[in-house]
C-alpha cells in the first residue's frame, strides 16, 4: 500500500518524518546533474517557515537546520538521489498527551483513527504543519532550477481575515512579518490579528503566487494538465481548502466576452495576450502569460477557546486545545505555496523535453 508521501514523475519529492519524531527529511530523485546547490540555498527557504518568528506564530523555538546527506559532490548535484534532513530539538509532546482520549475539531485526528486504527497523536504526526519542512528543502532546489531557466516567483499574503491588500509594493514583503505587499493592509491585519488572540481565536487567508518567465507548453491536455497538477500539489498542503487559477471562481459570473483573453501580435514575430483571466493556463497547458495562483488557507484549528467534540468512546465533551499553536497559518505558508508551485513546474519542464522529436534530436544529435 502506498502511503501518499510521493509527488512528481520526473523531480520526484518523498518526504518522511513526524512533528515530535527526532526528524523530518525529504528525498529528491530525478534532480539533473550539474545544478550548483549547497545547504544555505536550503536554508533560505526554510527560514521563511520556521515557528518563532513572530508574535502570530507559534512559539516554538526550532533552528530548522538542513543537513544534506548525499547528491551533492563539489557544490553540484550529481544526478543522485538528494537526501535531506532537519532535526526536531524543541518537541514538547507532554502538551498532547491529554488529546490522546479525544477529536480535536478541524484536526485529522478522527480520520486517522479510522483508517489506520491508531494514530501518533503528539502534535499531529504526518499531518502536523512540520511535514512542509520537507516540502520547502525540495522547493529550494527547484526553485533554483526554475531560476537557472530565467523562471522568477512572486509569492505573499493576499489577505487575512477581512483585510485584503488594497496597493502592490514587493519590497514590502519582506518588511512585515505577513508578507503583504501593502503596509497599510499589515498593520490593519495586525490588529484584526492581535483581536482573534484575545478572543481566543484564528484566522485564514489567502497566499497569491505569480510565475514569471514562464515558456509556453508546459502541461499536457487531458488528465496532467498543468492546472491540474498544481491544483493537487496545492491542495496537498494541509490547511489549504480551495485553489484559484487565474480569474478563479469569478469565472462563473463573467461572460465569454467578458472572460476570453484577445491575442495580439507580440515582438520578434511573437504572439501575446491582450489580458489573463486565464491565469497563464490554457486547455492545461502554459500560454506564455505569468501564472497566477491563489491558495485559502483555513484558520488554524488549534485554538483555547472551548469547543464541543467527543472522546474515543464517543461521549459528548468540551476541550480548550492547549500547545503552542500559530493564531495563523498564512504568513509561514507563503513559502509552501511557492515550494509546490515549484516542484510542480520543475517536473512540467522534465516533461515537455520529450514532447516534440525536435526536442529529442537536440539533446541526442544536435552538437
Amino acid at each position: 500500500m502506498a502511503a501518499g508521501s510521493t509527488i512528481g514523475t520526473i523531480f520526484k519529492v518523498t518526504t518522511w518524518g513526524e512533528s515530535h519524531g527526532k526528524a523530518i527529511g525529504v528525498v529528491v530523485d530525478g534532480c539533473p546533474a550539474g545544478l550548483p546547490l549547497c545547504e544555505e540555498d536550503i536554508q533560505i527557504f526554510l527560514n521563511r517557515r520556521k515557528p518563532g518568528q513572530s508574535k502570530f506564530a507559534t512559539p516554538r523555538k526550532e533552528d530548522d537546520k538542513v543537513e544534506i546527506l548525499s547528491g551533492i559532490f563539489e557544490g553540484k548535484t550529481t544526478g543522485t538521489p538528494i537526501s535531506m534532513l532537519v532535526r526536531n530539538t524543541s518537541q514538547r509532546s507532554r502538551d498532547y498527551s491529554e488529546i490522546a482520549s479525544y477529536y480535536r475539531p478541524g484536526h485529522a485526528d478522527y480520520t486517522f483513527d479510522e483508517k489506520y486504527g491508531f494514530r501518533d497523536y503528539r502534535g499531529g504526526g504526518r499531518s502536523s504543519g512540520r511535514e512542509t519542512i520537507g516540502r520547502v528543502a525540495a522547493g529550494a532546489i527547484a526553485s533554483k532550477l526554475l531560476a537557472t531557466l530565467g523562471i522568477t516567483m512572486t509569492t505573499y499574503t493576499r489577505s487575512i481575515g477581512p483585510v485584503t491588500i488594497q496597493t502592490f509594493d514587493q519590497e514590502q514583503i519582506e518588511k512585515n512579518n505577513l508578507y503583504m505587499p501593502d503596509e497599510n493592509a499589515a498593520a490593519e491585519a495586525s490588529e484584526y490579528l492581535l483581536h482573534c488572540m484575545k478572543e481566543q481565536n484564528s484566522s485564514g487567508g489567502t497566499v497569491e503566487c505569480i510565475v514569471n518567465g514562464l515558456p509556453t507548453g508546459l502541461g499536457d491536455p487531458v488528465f496532467e494538465k498543468l492546472d491540474a497538477n498544481l491544483g493537487k500539489a496545492i491542495l496537498s498542503i494541509g490547511a489549504v481548502k480551495a485553489i484559484e487559477i487565474g480569474d478563479g471562481m469569478a469565472v462563473a459570473s463573467a461572460t465569454g466576452r467578458s472572460n476570453n483573453d484577445p491575442f495580439l501580435p507580440g515582438e520578434n514575430g511573437t504572439i501575446k495576450k491582450a489580458s489573463n483571466h486565464a491565469g497563464g493556463v490554457l486547455g492545461g497547458i502554459s500560454d506564455g502569460s505569468p501564472l497566477i495562483l491563489r491558495a485559502a488557507i483555513k484558520p488554524t484549528p488549534s485554538i483555547a477557546s472551548f469547543q464541543d467534540t467527543v472522546n474515543k468512546q464517543g461521549e459528548p465533551i468540551s476541550v480548550s486545545i492547549k500547545g503552542r499553536h500559530d493564531p495563523i497559518i498564512v504568513p509561514r505558508a507563503v513559502v509552501v505555496v511557492e515550494s509546490m508551485t515549484s516542484l510542480v513546474l520543475a517536473d512540467a519542464l522534465l516533461l515537455n523535453m520529450t514532447a516534440t522529436m525536435d526536442n529529442v534530436k537536440k539533446i541526442y544529435t544536435d552538437k
